[in-house]
């Protein structure tokens, strides 16, 4: 095996002699030693730092001592030229310097190559094995690989055993059909991959003339990697080198930066390339990062991108949540918004907390209270309401699919949202509610909660749902192979399936419904790919040895709402503050993987901790973040932060949920919407399940999710034609507004108040607030014009007053302003 194709990494700081304090570089290596280069095709990428803390790889020049043992190029790129030690020192136009010590060994002696760590990479650093390519289940024009490598001994098959003679040519090996369709010799679909010259092709040729081993079982294997920095504050334009260690069952550190793949997360803040090499693009600022693959393992960079304006003016920090963010915000250089007004505060809360508009009682009231710490008792007042309760449960049964499948559902599907509703309004700890979810047993009728084990149906969608709503992990990938962008193996998958494998259901005299029960035995869930039957594992720990009259259910639970669980108190905080801010601190919510870092590490640990450290207690969380100041900035931009979506430097605007829009168009309206099988007055916030979608084409249009998915994007939360027009003209918009009973027809026949004060109401019921002078002028003129044609035509005065309101109030509910909280 090829033990010296590796950079080894040793920090100089100021400690050091031999570097100057502005100035130091990186390398890998194991700790205490010197780094060294074993073999002929050994090399080593430096990464030199400035004082600071900028990336000086490439803008330093280089220089050997003695030139004839190392070659060093302009970007940092050291290869081997003899055996020998030999100091490299950088240096800057300013004559800053820093020097390392190098040693060359086994020059004239080629190292052993290593099919599985050293040439698998390569297919998945150029994309040969991807899920477009030759990586596909059917694999591309005969030719197939494991999934990004995840199968060596399979792709060994594949590529030596399989039409050895077309594929590869040992006794040429520049000749094979591998290397010239890989560097566009020969027609390619996927294009040249790499050039005749480049590492990667050379090392192919070396593994054909060495015979194309697999590898010695003795060789050892990859445990983990880590990249160099980790993370660091990025100029925008600027660059920064990575370095990419692999640590091995043997004890060795070797370098993989010029093997492993690398990928941006957020291409329009920052790219890499295959070097390893990240440029952050210019007039971006926020935060990216950089995933790095190797074999089954991955790491990350992230790069904070300042904007660097001056931030000494921030509002007055209410909670540790606004220490965490307008840390951030300093950090980046990111002024915040101002904070919002009493009215939008008003609204915003009511829509965010409750799910619906105030009422204009409520208006007045908050308008004419003087009280100090009205908004916090704003807040505890909205938290106590059914109306909380209604909101989040309508929440909860989307993505816990309680889904209506037929007329034998509805019990079911009513008893589970009313178990939600009764949950959340009595504030249980989230901890208990999920443990009473999880653990279900017995009828519908006694356990509302075991509805959930019948609208998820099998062992497959239960461990899938639960990892992906309750611990913000999807396994989905898993099930099949290596998770491509995790940690996951198939072996964990189906540990984690095994938690569920002993569920068992009945029927009861209630037709269509089951009861649900533990069945008595051993826990275990095969793998198919080895055919072992793997026993309960908590994700990340160890499999568990649970007794066969033990429901395994119970162990899951546990291990989630443990204070240690990593994920459970993470994945919660995470989706409830996507709620209030249209972003969560790590997104999508529920794909928490280290691959896809928080944009603020710390906001998250610390609203984990303090839910923990609350009992999980759902109302107070809620509290925490709207009684914050980052919660009541508004949404109205400064000169900086209009595009800023990742650090929470105003409130972002977003569209009513279908289910809010509808109950505050019948509010404003004056009207209702008739649901079957519900009270009249019902909203539509408070509907149990999906079923009402199909007779509301409002709700559909406007995206209430059908409860197929535990994924929160089955809500369409987008703009289309179709809602548009809906809006503007459709029978069910204009019945409401002209319907008799309704706001229009009221206000038109009061006589005894004057326009102004209707409109001004109008005004209160939409936003909150009282119109502006140019909008009360704007309908006290139409209302008057409607008034005088009617006089001047000798029509109908009353009729025409009422037109005029429908009109003020259709224009009204067709705002952005309405139609968005904000």
């Amino acid at each position: 095996m090829r033990i010296g194709f590796y950079y080894i990494i040793v920090s100089f700081f100021a400690a050091t002699n031999l570097i100057a304090a502005e100035l130091n570089i990186y390398a890998v290596s194991k700790p205490n030693e010197e780094a060294k280069l074993i073999g002929p095709d050994a090399y080593l990428q430096l990464v030199v730092t400035g004082g600071n803390v900028s990336d000086m790889t490439r803008s330093v020049s280089y220089e050997a001592d003695p030139s004839s043992i190392v070659n060093v190029s302009e970007t940092g790129h050291v290869t081997p030229l003899a055996d020998g030690s030999v100091k490299v020192i950088a240096k800057t136009a300013e004559g800053l310097s820093a020097t390392i010590e190098l040693t060359v060994e086994q020059f004239g002696t080629p190292q052993p190559i290593n099919f599985p760590n050293e040439i698998v990479p390569l297919f998945t650093k150029h994309g040969c094995n991807g899920g477009g390519c030759h990586g596909k289940s059917e694999g591309q024009n005969g030719f197939k690989l494991s999934l990004l490598g995840f199968e060596p001994t399979e792709d060994f098959e594949y590529l030596v055993k399989e039409g050895r003679g077309r594929r590869l040519f040992p006794a040429a090996p520049q000749h094979s059909l591998l290397l010239r369709k890989g560097s566009g010799d020969l027609p390619h679909g996927g294009g040249a991959r790499f050039e005749h010259d480049s590492w990667d092709y050379k090392a192919i040729v070396r593994w054909m003339e060495q015979g194309m081993p697999y590898g010695s079982p003795d060789d050892p294997k990859l445990e983990s990697i880590s990249v160099y920095p980790s993370s660091r504050i990025v100029e925008p334009g600027a660059e920064q080198q990575l370095a990419v260690s692999a640590f091995y069952t043997d004890g060795s550190v070797r370098d993989v930066t010029g093997i492993v793949s690398y990928e941006s997360n957020q291409k329009e803040m920052g790219e890499v390339d295959q070097s390893g090499l990240v440029t952050m693009l210019r007039d971006q600022t926020g935060d990216m990062a950089v995933m790095i693959r190797y074999q089954e393992h991955v790491s990350v960079f992230q790069a904070t991108i300042p904007l660097g304006v001056p931030t000494e003016n921030f509002p007055v920090a209410k909670n540790f949540i606004d220490e965490k963010v307008f840390t951030k915000l300093k950090t980046l250089g990111l002024p915040s918004s101002e904070i919002c007004d009493d009215t939008t505060f008003l609204r915003r809360t009511a829509i965010d907390i409750a799910g619906r508009l105030p009422s204009l009682q409520e208006v007045e009231d908050f308008s004419s209270n003087d009280h100090p710490e009205k908004r916090s008792q704003w807040i505890d007042s909205l938290l106590s309401t059914t109306d909380y309760a209604e909101y989040f449960s309508n929440k909860w049964a989307a993505i816990l699919r309680n889904k209506r499948k037929g007329a034998t559902y509805t019990r079911g599907t009513q008893a589970f949202h009313e178990w939600l509703m009764g949950s959340l309004h009595a504030n249980k700890p989230y901890n208990q509610l999920i443990t009473e979810l999880v653990t279900a047993r017995g009828e519908i009728g006694h356990n509302p909660a075991s509805a959930w084990f019948r609208n998820v149906t099998d062992q497959k969608e239960r461990l899938q749902d639960t990892a992906q709503v309750l611990l913000g992990v999807r396994l989905q990938c898993a099930e099949c192979h290596h998770h491509p962008y995790e940690k996951w193996s198939q072996q964990d998958y189906y540990g984690f399936s095994a938690f569920f494998s002993r569920v068992g259901k009945k029927k009861t005299d209630v037709p269509g419904e089951e009861a649900v029960f533990h069945n008595v035995g051993l826990a275990t869930a095969k793998n198919p790919k080895s055919g072992e039957d793997v026993k309960p594992k908590p994700l990340g720990g160890e499999e568990l040895n649970i007794k066969p009259e033990d429901d395994p259910r119970l162990d899951l639970a546990a291990w989630m709402t443990s204070e240690s669980n990593p994920f459970f108190a993470k994945m919660l905080v995470n989706r409830y503050w996507k709620h209030f801010f249209n972003r969560a601190i790590v997104e999508p919510e529920d794909d928490m993987r280290v691959t896809n870092p928080p944009t603020n590490p710390d906001l998250l640990d610390s609203l984990a901790g303090h839910f923990v450290k609350s009992g999980y207690d759902l109302k107070d969380l809620i509290r925490t973040i709207c009684n914050s100041t980052t919660y009541q900035l508004s949404a109205i931009p400064n000169d900086h932060n209009a595009g800023d979506r990742q650090n929470y430097s105003r409130y972002f605007p977003k569209r009513l949920t279908a289910e809010v829009l509808l109950d505050s168009i019948d509010g404003i309206t004056g009207s209702s919407t008739a649901f079957s099988g519900q009270l009249p007055g019902t909203r539509a916030v408070s509907l149990p399940d999906d079923s009402y979608n199909s007779s509301s084409y409002f709700l559909t249009v406007f995206g209430r999710p059908e409860m197929d998915s535990a994924c929160e994007c089955e809500r369409a939360q987008g703009a289309s034609l179709a809602q548009t027009l809906h809006l503007l003209n459709s029978k069910n918009i204009q019945d409401k507004l002209a319907g008799a009973g309704g706001s229009a027809d009221k206000l038109s026949s009061q006589g005894e108040r004057t326009n102004e004060e209707k409109v001004v109401e109008l005004y209160k019921r939409a936003f909150s607030r009282g119109p502006k002078d140019d909008e009360m002028k704007t309908a006290i003129d139409y209302i008057n014009k409607k008034t005088q044609q009617a006089k001047e035509a000798e029509g109908k005065i009353n009729e025409a007053n009422k037109m005029a309101y429908e009109d003020l109030v259709w224009a009204l509910l067709n705002t952005k302003e309405f139609l968005f909280n904000h």
